[in-house]
């Protein structure tokens, strides 16, 4: 399944990888730089993400850094449904991924004009949400996460990191199949509820991903796996978010989710050139 239908415009990944532009309506972001709360903010960052090459803006109203606080569904709403009609009048052939877990705040800003859901329990922190996004046909990005944002980071096991995450994908395709799903995305959540080295290994087996037969997106923009072994600063983090992005796109990565989206589409050209020699 290489296209997905984005409120009827139909998006292509079977020959180009996408890059999401990640757009934060909070300040509790892990990376201070991409916090963003004021509109006219908002607008500035999707211009400059666009611009850059950007195919999707993913809003998302809450941080979901480790040990991260919930700031539930109402402040999400009354934060994503105003930015998003701003950005549907100002940019009319945007697609735009709402970045949430609470099947409420999805379904009112499908309402409002967003085409993805990206939810990072993949509807175990609500089970309604499943139920939303097949009946707002929207594509669903599930990601795996160990635990949840207050607690994922404390002490994550896993006998075999690459088969468990698997194993729960395919239960999950599953259950989003039965309920009518059409457009699944497969998100393994890098840094949700995993060691460093459970993260590289991850990365190291990513082709055993493409059994599910399931675009993948990868989101490692600046994140811990990255910084911590670095031994830097997410601010610092730039130059390894590229390495790692190329390593996802030689290992079949078709979205990926960033806080710089031209050096990701830098990245993307690259590798597109190298693929056709």
């Amino acid at each position: 399944m290489s296209t997905i239908n984005c409120k009827g415009k139909l998006l292509d990944l079977s020959t180009t990888p996408v890059v999401m532009g990640i757009i934060n309506i909070t300040d509790d972001s892990f990376f201070a730089d991409s916090r963003t709360k004021q509109l006219d903010a908002i607008m500035d960052k999707a211009a400059q993400h666009l611009a850059a090459g950007a195919q999707i803006l993913d809003i998302g109203a809450q941080s979901t850094r480790p040990g991260s606080l919930t700031v539930g569904e109402n402040t999400e709403i009354d934060r994503l449904i105003p930015a998003i009609s701003a950005l549907v009048e100002r940019f009319p052939d945007v697609i735009i991924s709402v970045d949430t877990y609470y099947a409420k705040v999805a379904a009112q800003c499908i309402s409002a004009g967003a085409a993805i859901i990206n939810d990072i329990s993949a509807g175990d922190m609500d089970p309604g949400m499943i139920a939303v996004a097949a009946a707002t046909k929207a594509p669903y990005i599930a990601m795996h996460m160990q635990g949840t944002p207050a607690s994922m980071q404390h002490q994550p096991h896993y006998e075999d990191v690459t088969r468990e995450v698997l194993d729960y994908f395919i239960k999950k395709k599953a259950e989003c199949l039965a309920a009518g799903i059409k457009d699944l995305i497969i998100d393994p959540g890098f840094g949700f509820g995993k060691t460093i080295a459970h993260n590289y290994t991850l990365l190291k087996n990513m082709n055993a991903f493409h059994i599910l037969d399931c675009p993948l997106l990868i989101g490692i923009s600046r994140k811990s796996m990255i910084y911590k072994l670095l031994e830097i600063t997410p601010a610092d983090a730039l130059n390894g978010t590229t390495v790692l992005n190329t390593l996802s796109l030689q290992a079949g990565a078709q979205i990926l989710r960033v806080h710089d989206v031209k050096a990701a589409m830098e990245a993307v050209k690259i590798h597109q050139y190298m693929k056709g020699l």
